[in-house]
């Protein structure tokens, strides 16, 4: 049954901070349902465009990556796959990245905070402006998308799980279908924490995290488990980035997370001596626009892990 109504939008305010399938829905839907859902970015509104360093300093840890829900599908059950369609997105306009002290994937080089406050343009989505080092093309989606876990109690919304959470895959974008395993009854869908844009692997921890409404479809299919989430896309995912080639950096070893380290320390390197960026920023633009990838994993006892820069944000 997919009978796409839009019946209603909701609101930011009707948020929450962990996944627990004791949380009260905010609505009851029937499979085939489109619903708008006014998301808030990772900070809950903490950082603004008036917003210094010491906004990091100070960031309210306990209130990031609020939900926007969770939504009760009606027949939803154990078993079953809840279907998301996403629709479409409404962006702000304002986004911020921030390098916050003891997170990223070299948190153990990059100790100071830093932030980078974005404004774009939300008709034209052209790209945004880093400072004066780049532009970045922009890919909206949804950071935090996921189901209610079987297991009782609250639990933390920052690590991804089998039923979606804080996953942070940017091809879940316009177009893309989602599917969930539902463990309880309803399924109790939520949504948040939505970006701008992102690389691949999100390496210091935040992206171009932004505000803004999503409108998607749920709909149920019945009676057929689901291991881990998986997804559909519409067509190519990083058209939006390929139009001038890459800087490609690799880290080779036994280990694919030293590897990653190795590959996106080169790029940094590269950045600062070749664009002239502070070491600080070229890590914050490796977070928002370049992709790390597995490319062999096979000949052991090495694995080769790169790191693509894409030339384009700096035309």
């Amino acid at each position: 049954m997919c009978d796409n109504r839009l019946v209603k939008t909701i609101h930011s305010h009707h948020c929450h901070l962990g996944w627990d399938n004791a949380n009260t829905p905010v609505a009851h839907v029937a499979p085939g349902t489109t619903m708008s859902f006014e998301c808030n970015d990772s900070s809950g509104g903490h950082f603004t465009p008036t917003s210094d360093i010491s906004a990091v300093e100070n960031m309210p840890f306990d209130r990031i990556n609020p939900v926007t829900g969770p939504i009760f599908i009606d027949g939803a059950e154990p078993g079953d796959i809840l279907s998301v369609k996403i629709n479409e997105f409404t962006p702000s306009g304002f986004g911020w990245t921030a390098n916050i002290p003891g997170f990223g994937l070299l948190a153990d080089q990059f100790k100071a905070p830093a932030l980078a406050l974005w404004h774009y343009d939300t008709q034209r989505m052209t790209p945004a402006a880093f400072g004066e080092h780049a532009r970045v093309p922009l890919k909206p989606f949804a950071g935090t998308i996921g189901v209610a876990p079987a297991a009782a109690g609250n639990h933390s919304i920052v690590p991804p799980r089998r039923v979606g959470g804080n996953m942070d895959i940017r091809d879940i974008g316009v177009g893309t279908t989602l599917y969930l395993p539902v463990e309880v009854a309803g399924a109790l869908f939520s949504i948040g924490d939505t970006h701008a844009a992102q690389g691949d692997g999100e390496v210091c921890g935040t992206a171009l995290e932004s505000a803004m409404d999503v409108t998607l479809t749920l709909d149920i299919i019945k009676q057929t488990p689901l291991a881990m989430p998986r997804f559909s896309t519409p067509g190519p995912v990083t058209r939006h980035l390929d139009g001038a080639g890459y800087e490609v950096f690799t880290g080779i070893g036994p280990d694919l997370m030293e590897g990653a380290r190795q590959a996106l320390s080169g790029a940094i390197e590269w950045l600062v001596k070749t664009r002239n960026i502070p070491a600080e920023q070229a890590y914050m633009l490796c977070s928002v626009c370049g992709d790390l990838r597995i490319n062999e994993i096979v000949d052991m006892p090495n694995w080769v892990v790169s790191f693509y820069m894409p030339q384009i944000v700096f035309e």
